[in-house]
């Protein structure tokens, strides 16, 4: 199936994000074999960048380099899309300025829900990104849970244990984009979360 054909927004409500740029994942996939999502901040400006994108797009560049990282040895979005891993947005369309409004990530995030409730095997949550993670604390609140993800600098939450719809969920830095490769600090903080990740992945 793809999930573009099942997860809509009728009227792009939100006013600080370029609406041409909206994507929902558009790969074919099997929703039952996604044993981990990782979630990123925002669809590209440029959508010849999104993971999902033909040739060698920016997003598939530094996740695939996140995971050699972690020493998963793979060249491509579809290597791991094979491997249970599926990759998605919190926001649906690309950003205007650095920050995005936490009334935008709160109204995306419906659709980041909808999104979500296609995958019943899912054990990982990755959240790549404080947008990611607001997403993800959202979902929870509307569902009348307690907050996933407890408030601060992801420096000082990360490496603890969290979890999200009764699976494991881990904050950590944005691996999607150029700063990947400016944030050369960060790498290593990446690498060492989505390993954390895998060892609970069954498909690793």
């Amino acid at each position: 199936m793809r999930l573009d054909d099942c997860v809509k927004c009728s009227d792009f409500p939100c006013s600080d994000v370029n609406h041409n740029c909206y994507i929902v994942p558009n790969v074919e996939i099997q929703p039952e074999e996604v044993t981990m999502i990782m979630i990123s901040e925002a669809a590209p400006l440029n959508p010849d960048n999104y993971y999902y994108a033909t040739g060698n797009p920016l997003f598939q560049q530094t996740t695939v380099q996140a995971f050699n990282d972690a020493d998963v040895q793979v060249g491509s979005i579809r290597e791991l899309l094979d491997r249970g891993v599926y990759f998605t947005t919190a926001v649906k369309c690309g950003k205007t300025g650095y920050g995005i409004k936490a009334a935008t990530v709160k109204e995306c995030s419906h659709l980041l829900e909808q999104e979500l409730n296609f995958f019943p095997n899912c054990q990982v949550f990755m959240l790549m990104g404080d947008v990611a993670i607001k997403a993800i604390n959202y979902i929870a609140k509307r569902a009348g849970e307690g907050r996933p993800i407890p408030a601060g600098s992801t420096y000082k939450i990360r490496g603890k244990r969290y979890s999200f719809r009764g699976k494991r969920a881990f904050p950590s830095y944005l691996q999607a984009g150029p700063s990947f490769f400016i944030e050369k600090s960060k790498r290593r903080m990446i690498a060492e979360d989505i390993a954390a990740g895998l060892a609970l992945h069954p498909n690793k």
